[in-house]
C-alpha cells in the first residue's frame, strides 16, 4: 500500500493498516475508469437520468407549501385538484425514470465487472504452471468471488450512491437557500452531529469488517480442507471428526459474534443519526414557528423545509462516511489488479508460428531447469510494469538445486523414448518442458528444428497428447470428459477410443453408460478406471506426439497388459516420450534415457545399458527384474 501523502483523500484513498487511514492511489482510479470508458455513452445518459430524478423530487415540498399558503387560505378547489394530481404524477414519473436509470446503471456496472472478470480469467489461463503450483485454488476462487463481488459493489452501488446523494444534496441546498436562507443555515448547523459520529463509527466498522473478512476466510478454509474428498477421507480415517467439528465451531463462533457486534454498532449509529435529524427538525419547527408568529414566514414554508430536511440529512448521512466506503470497495479492485499485473512466464512471441505437418523430431540442447528460477524472457501482462517482482506469496519460492542440469538428447521421428531413473531424478520435469508447461532456465528444446518458444502454444498443444501422473477428470459425464479431447467426435469414435484403452466394456456395464457422472475429480471411478479413461481421451485426440507419465501405474496386471497392447499400435509412427516403470515399456523402447539428479547419465538400448553395468543395470536388478514375469 502507498504511504499517506499530500493532496487530500482524493489523491490517496486506500487502506493503510498501520495507520488506520483510507487511501486510494489516483492511478488506481484512472485504471478503474479505463474499464468504464467503453460505457461512456450509457454513463452520460445515466447521469442525466439521476439529475432529472433529483430535480423532479424537489417539487413535492413546493406543492406542500402552495397547499398551505395558497390553496387552503383561498379555498381554491380547482388548484387543490391539480396539486393532488401533481403529488401522484411526480412519484410515478420519478420512479419510471428511476427504472431506466437502474437499468442503465446495471448495464454499466455489470458490463465493467464482466470485462474485469473475463480479463482476469483469460490472464490466469495463460499463467505458467509455476503460478498454479504455488497458489492455493481457494485463493484464486476468492479473487473471483469475494474481490470481484467487492469491485462489483463499488461500481453498481457505491459510485452511483455518491453521485445520487451528491446531486440531491446540492440541489436541495440550492432550493432551500432560495426559499429561506436563515432556516437553511439552521439546518446546516446540525451537520457536526452527523459527521463526527459517522467518522468514528466508520473507523470502528472498518476494523470490524477487516476482522470479519479474516474470520470468514478461516471458516472457508476449514470447509475447503475438511469437506473436500481428500480432507473428508483423512479426517475419517484418523478419527479427527470431533476435532475438526470443534475447529469449525470456533471459526463459526467468531463470525457469529462479530456479526452481532456489527449489527449493534450499526443500530446505535442509525439511532444517533435519527436523533440528529430530530434535533434539526425541532430547530426548524421552533425557529420557523417564531418567524411565523412574527409574520416573517408562512406556514407552508415551514412544511416545505421539513420535507426538504429528509432530502438533506439522508444524503449527508450517506456521504459522511463515503471515504471509508469508497476506499474499502477500491481495495477489491487493487486485489484483482494484483492478479492482472502478474508476469506472464509462458507466452507466444509476436512472430510465433503455428506448427504444421509435424514429423516429431525432438531435441534437448543443454537444457537446465530449476523450479525456483524463471527464464529472463518474462514480460508484465497488459503492458503494466509496476516495478514489482511476482507476488512472493503465490509465485516465487526459494531457489533450490536445479531439477535438470545440462540435459542433451534427441528423439527421432516415430521413436519411443523411455525415461528411467530413481525418484526425484527429473523425469516428470522433462515431460513438463516438452508441452511448454515450463520453459528451460537455460538451453533450448526444438521440435522439427523449431525452438518451442518460437511456436504458438495452441499449435504445440494440438500436436501433443499427454497422460499425467495424476489423471484429472471433470465432475461431468464420461462422454463430456472424452469429448474434451475432440468435441466433434461421434459415438463410434468414442467407443473405438474406449475399446483401445480397455474401458468400453466397463462403461457399457454402467446404468447410464457414457452419460454416467464420474464425480468430483473422478472419485466415483477406481484409480485404474480413471487412468484408462485418461488414456482413451488421448487416443481420441490422436496426436502426433505422446507423453505418458506413468500411464499404467494404477492398473492391475490384466488391464496393464491390455493397455500395453493398445498403446503399442498407437505409438506406431508417433514420437513417444514415456516415464517407464514397467519392463514391457522399457523393452519396447527405441531409446532409454537414464536420469539421475537431473543429469542424463546413460542412454541406449536395454541390452547396451545392461552390458554397461551402470545405473540402469542397478535399477534393473532392484526395480524391473522382479516384475519381468508380470510383464
Amino acid at each position: 500500500m502507498h504511504g499517506r501523502g499530500g493532496g487530500g483523500w482524493w489523491r490517496f484513498l486506500s487502506y493503510d493498516e498501520s495507520k488506520g487511514k483510507a487511501q486510494v492511489d489516483r492511478a488506481l482510479l484512472f485504471r478503474v475508469w479505463s474499464y468504464g470508458r467503453p460505457y461512456l455513452p450509457l454513463i452520460i445518459i445515466n447521469l442525466v437520468a439521476i439529475i432529472a430524478i433529483s430535480l423532479i423530487e424537489l417539487l413535492p415540498p413546493l406543492l406542500y407549501r402552495d397547499l398551505f399558503d395558497t390553496v387552503i387560505p383561498n379555498q381554491d378547489y380547482a388548484r387543490l385538484n391539480w396539486l393532488g394530481l401533481g403529488m401522484v404524477a411526480i412519484p410515478i414519473i420519478s420512479n419510471l425514470i428511476g427504472v431506466g436509470e437502474r437499468y442503465l446503471g446495471a448495464r454499466v456496472g455489470e458490463g465493467i465487472i464482466f470485462d474485469l472478470r473475463q480479463s482476469m480469467y483469460e490472464h490466469l489461463q495463460h499463467m505458467g504452471l509455476r503460478f498454479f503450483t504455488h497458489t492455493k485454488s481457494g485463493e484464486i476462487i476468492s479473487r473471483f468471488n469475494n474481490d470481484v463481488v467487492g469491485a462489483q459493489s463499488a461500481i453498481t452501488s457505491t459510485v452511483p450512491s455518491i453521485v445520487t446523494n451528491g446531486l440531491t444534496l446540492l440541489t436541495t441546498l440550492a432550493v432551500m437557500l432560495s426559499i429561506e436562507w436563515r432556516l437553511t443555515l439552521l439546518s446546516v448547523a446540525v451537520l457536526p452531529l452527523f459527521l463526527l459520529p459517522a467518522r468514528r463509527v466508520g473507523e470502528i466498522l472498518r476494523e470490524i469488517r477487516r476482522d470479519a473478512m479474516e474470520y470468514n476466510a478461516d471458516m472457508s478454509a476449514t470447509i475447503g480442507e475438511t469437506l473436500s474428498i481428500n480432507g473428508a477421507i483423512l479426517a475419517k480415517t484418523f478419527g479427527r471428526l470431533k476435532q475438526e467439528r470443534e475447529r469449525y465451531r470456533g471459526s463459526n463462533r467468531k463470525v457469529h459474534d462479530i456479526g452481532i457486534r456489527r449489527a449493534l454498532i450499526g443500530r446505535w449509529f442509525f439511532m444517533g443519526l435519527g436523533i440528529a435529524g430530530a434535533i434539526g427538525m425541532a430547530l426548524i419547527y421552533w425557529y420557523g414557528g417564531r418567524l411565523v408568529l412574527d409574520g416573517a414566514l408562512t406556514t407552508g414554508t415551514i412544511v416545505a423545509f421539513v420535507a426538504y430536511l429528509t432530502r438533506l440529512y439522508g444524503p449527508i448521512s450517506s456521504l459522511s462516511n463515503v471515504q471509508v466506503e469508497f476506499a474499502t470497495s477500491m481495495v477489491s479492485f487493487e486485489r484483482v489488479f494484483e492478479y492482472l499485473d502478474m508476469l506472464l512466464e509462458i507466452q507466444d512471441r509476436p512472430d510465433a508460428v503455428a506448427l504444421e505437418n509435424v514429423r516429431g523430431h525432438i531435441v534437448f540442447e543443454d537444457v537446465s531447469f530449476a523450479y525456483g528460477e524463471a527464464p529472463q524472457s518474462r514480460v508484465p501482462a497488459h503492458g503494466h510494469d509496476n516495478g514489482r517482482e511476482e507476488n512472493s506469496e503465490t509465485v516465487i519460492r526459494p531457489t533450490r538445486e536445479r531439477a535438470l542440469q545440462n540435459l542433451s538428447f534427441d528423439i527421432a521421428p516415430g521413436e519411443l523414448a523411455a525415461l528411467v531413473g530413481p525418484s526425484g531424478a527429473g523425469k516428470t520435469t522433462v515431460t513438463y518442458l516438452l508441452p511448454r508447461l515450463y520453459d528451460p532456465t537455460q538451453g533450448r528444446i526444438t521440435l522439427d528444428g523449431h525452438d518451442l518458444r518460437a511456436l504458438t502454444q495452441e499449435s504445440l498443444a494440438q500436436q501433443i497428447g499427454m497422460v499425467t501422473q495424476e489423471s484429472y477428470l471433470f465432475h461431468d459425464t464420461i462422454r463430456a470428459n472424452l469429448l474434451y479431447a475432440r468435441p466433434d467426435a461421434d459415438q463410434q469414435q468414442l467407443e473405438a477410443a474406449a475399446r483401445a484403452a480397455n474401458i468400453h466394456d466397463f462403461i457399457a456395464s454402467l446404468p447410464n453408460g457414457y452419460d454416467t457422472l464420474v464425480g468430483e475429480r473422478g472419485y466415483r471411478l477406481s484409480g485404474g478406471e480413471k487412468q484408462r479413461l485418461a488414456i482413451a481421451r488421448v487416443i481420441l485426440k490422436d496426436p502426433n506426439i505422446l507423453v505418458l507419465d506413468e500411464a499404467t501405474a494404477h492398473l492391475d496386471s490384466q488391464s496393464e497388459a491390455l493397455i500395453q497392447a493398445a498403446l503399442e499400435p498407437l505409438m506406431q509412427g508417433r514420437t513417444s516420450l514415456v516415464i517407464a516403470h514397467r519392463l514391457s515399456t522399457i523393452l519396447a523402447a527405441d531409446k532409454i534415457l537414464v536420469l539421475q539428479d537431473g543429469r542424463l547419465v546413460e542412454q541406449g538400448s536395454h541390452d547396451e545399458l545392461l552390458a554397461r553395468g551402470g545405473l540402469y543395470a542397478t535399477l534393473y536388478e532392484t526395480q524391473f527384474k522382479p516384475h519381468k514375469s508380470k510383464a
